[in-house]
């Protein structure tokens, strides 16, 4: 009987272990394949021994872990089997005895460069990454590598923050912190809205509790009130839109803790004051050629219903933002005075809207990234680390987030080419955007037909002709009013170079002047030099050499 006992923990441990694994594929299973199913077992069972001495903080078996990313890169992001297989063993090569030839010859090349990547940023956690911008530029480089690499690490994120209740207060702080920093912006960038607010909400919970909770329970005492609402809202729709013969669903939805605590914020007003808390979803069914004529036609159902604000309409249909997400958002007036925002996207823009970058995958696991926008994404993200020397970390981190969040504004090349900028983009950063020589040598803008000068700001619609002489040079003044990276890294090592060059010429002058005063150029001179001067190192007294601000009297 006492054998009976011993056995059972560990015996309910594994039945656990195996119900999470059915749980895991339970939504899946019909679109694998029979190799796809196989591969995802080997790689759970090279898990589940690799893993099978560890324990997560909560005591928990570790292999919890590692199944639940695997389902959150399954069903959250949908993503195929190599993904799958590659969130199982994610910690393998980092936490066990197994290396990462091992994995290479069990699985191949692909899941194993995947395993790499992730075995990467791992490493760079540990190394407290709290801003050191060295190891964010690999963290980045690392994630450029392969979009799959960012989205099974997002769903890592997403589970430590999910269980993050077991850490220590100083931990969680860190790991929230840097969520809110890094995951939560790369999320948005790779569409995956409903990821993105989740991981912005635990990320306040952490950083903010007093004024998380504040705002959940405030939620929760309207929610019975919420609900009424939207359903009385949505039952007048319904009926408009089923005279009209249209299929569809309507979803509502309250907004997230965090976008409300944004608002309270930044409008500087209560809880009560936030104007939209209610969003509604229109999900309708069309086939591609009449999905954007039927999304108008919602829309002139709906605004025939409830006035709209013209202010707030946002048409992402006939131009997707550069994540891929299409929509039409209005915000109409609606019963008692309340402003609620309606969504209006087919099943597809669902998807995508939804699944985000993932969805272009879907069922193409051979994987050729065809979707030009995350793929335009990823080369700026690149060329931003390519670029960036001299760049200190925080100035580094804001121009990345900057670029990551940013809203868009589109405009136009004389011959009518679309550009998207970040919001606040200037006319030099536009010319940056088209080619970098264009930027470096760019006098002033034509901008609708008026000339502006550089500093201009940009507006959505503009269409912008660049003037340029070849006498032109990149200026000190020119680093602010650039908000783009590529326009940045692209002035200031104009610049650099220029002082580099004058700091050459410098240097020869003061050996000359130096002669003259029969002293010798050597070392010990250059640092009596750079103490007298108190400049930084020997290339700034050669620079100011150059530019006669040290003169043969103060020599």
């Amino acid at each position: 009987m006492a054998e009976e006992k011993v056995l059972d923990p560990i015996e309910k441990e594994n039945q656990e272990i195996s119900r999470r694994y059915k749980d895991m594929l339970k939504h899946t299973y019909q679109t694998l394949t029979t190799e796809d199913k196989k591969l995802i077992r080997k790689a759970f069972d090279l898990a589940v021994e690799a893993h099978k001495d560890q324990r997560r903080k909560t005591g928990e078996p570790y292999i919890f872990h590692p199944i639940e990313v695997a389902k959150i890169v399954a069903d959250e992001i949908g993503l195929g089997a190599t993904s799958i297989a590659a969130a199982l063993m994610h910690d393998v090569v980092e936490d066990t005895d197994y290396t990462l030839e091992d994995i290479r010859e069990i699985f191949g090349e692909k899941i194993a460069r995947i395993i790499d990547g992730l075995t990467k940023i791992s490493v760079l956690n540990k190394q407290d990454v709290s801003i050191q911008s060295e190891n964010y530029k690999k963290l980045l480089l690392t994630l450029s590598e392969d979009v799959r690499v960012i989205l099974i690490k997002i769903a890592d994120r997403l589970h430590n923050m999910r269980t993050l209740d077991s850490m220590q207060e100083d931990k969680q702080l860190k790991i929230a912190s840097e969520t809110i920093f890094i995951y939560a912006p790369l999320a948005h960038r790779m569409g995956l809205y409903n990821i993105k607010s989740e991981l912005e909400d635990l990320s306040l919970k952490y950083t903010k509790p007093e004024e998380y909770f504040n705002i959940e329970r405030k939620l929760q005492e309207t929610n019975r009130d919420r609900e009424k609402y939207i359903a009385d809202f949505t039952r007048t729709v319904q009926e408009k839109l089923e005279e009209e013969g249209l299929e569809f669903d309507i979803k509502g939805r309250s907004k997230s803790v965090f976008s409300i605590h944004r608002k309270m914020i930044t409008q500087h007003v209560t809880f009560e004051e936030v104007y939209d808390k209610f969003a509604i979803r229109i999900i309708y069914r069309s086939d591609r050629k009449n999905e954007k004529f039927l999304a108008w036609k919602i829309y002139s159902v709906v605004t025939d219903i409830f006035r709209p604000n013209p202010k707030r309409l946002r048409d992402w249909i006939s131009q997707p933002k550069s994540t891929g997400y299409e929509s039409l958002h209005i915000t109409v007036m609606g019963p008692m005075a309340r402003w609620v925002e309606v969504q209006i996207r087919s099943e597809r823009m669902d998807e995508l809207a939804e699944r985000g970058v993932a969805a272009h995958y879907k069922y193409k696991e051979n994987y050729q990234v065809e979707d030009s926008k995350v793929d335009e994404w990823i080369s700026q993200v690149r060329e931003m680390l390519e670029n960036n020397e001299g760049q200190d970390a925080t100035e580094f981190i804001d121009n990345f987030k900057f670029n990551l969040y940013a809203k868009e504004i589109y405009v136009f090349t004389p011959k009518g080419d679309l550009y998207s900028l970040p919001k606040g983009a200037s006319s030099l950063d536009f010319a940056y955007a088209i080619h970098s020589n264009i930027g470096d040598t760019c006098l002033g803008a034509k901008v609708n037909g008026k000339l502006y000068p550089l500093s201009h700001e940009l507006q959505s619609g503009d269409q912008i002709e660049i003037l340029t002489s070849p006498n032109q040079k990149p200026k000190p003044d020119w680093l602010e009013f650039v908000v783009t990276s590529k326009a940045r890294s692209k002035v200031k090592a104009s610049l650099n170079a220029a002082r580099r060059a004058m700091s050459e010429d410098g240097k020869e002058i003061l050996i000359r002047k130096l002669r003259h005063l029969k002293i010798d150029f050597n070392e010990k001179v250059v640092n009596d030099l750079q103490t007298f001067f108190k400049t930084r190192n020997s290339q700034d007294v050669f620079y100011k050499v150059a530019t006669g601000e040290i003169d043969n009297k103060s020599l």
